[in-house]
């Protein structure tokens, strides 16, 4: 069984992988921090999206329906980041609007939000390993 088949972890997959974009776009905003007219930028949100869609052969995981009142389709985690701009009202003279504090506030968010992502990842790996030893070993 793959891994992604897993609702929990292949949203958490997601969730690392968009924490992975986020940081690359927050090291490019304090890269830029000095160049003149640059506006900073970052991802919209993360959020899971249980969209209910016919099932298809492609990405996504089958839900089980173990009540007559649930609904059938699959689950997809978001995949596709949006980049905005985030303009700031602390523009220097020069164009550039990156405010370096603000971007350690979001980088430490970033960092913060991985560490608790890779450490769910971690306690669900090891609850599918209990499920699977053997009773008694």
């Amino acid at each position: 069984m793959n891994l992604d088949q897993i609702p929990l972890m292949a949203m958490l997959k997601g969730k690392l992988g968009y924490l992975n974009e986020r940081q690359k776009l927050i090291a490019q905003n304090v890269a830029n921090a000095d160049t003149p007219g640059y506006a900073p930028s970052d991802l919209k949100p993360f959020t899971v999206e249980a969209k209910i869609a016919a099932p298809t052969s492609s990405g996504g995981v089958n839900t089980a329906i173990t009540n007559s009142g649930h609904l059938e389709g699959k689950v997809h985690a978001q995949t596709a980041w949006k980049v905005q701009e985030q303009p700031d009202s602390e523009a220097r003279l020069d164009g550039n609007q990156v405010v370096l504090e603000d971007q350690m506030i979001k980088m430490n968010e970033a960092r913060m939000d991985y560490e608790a992502a890779v450490g769910l990842y971690q306690k669900s790996l090891s609850m599918l390993r209990m499920a699977v030893r053997k009773p008694g070993a």
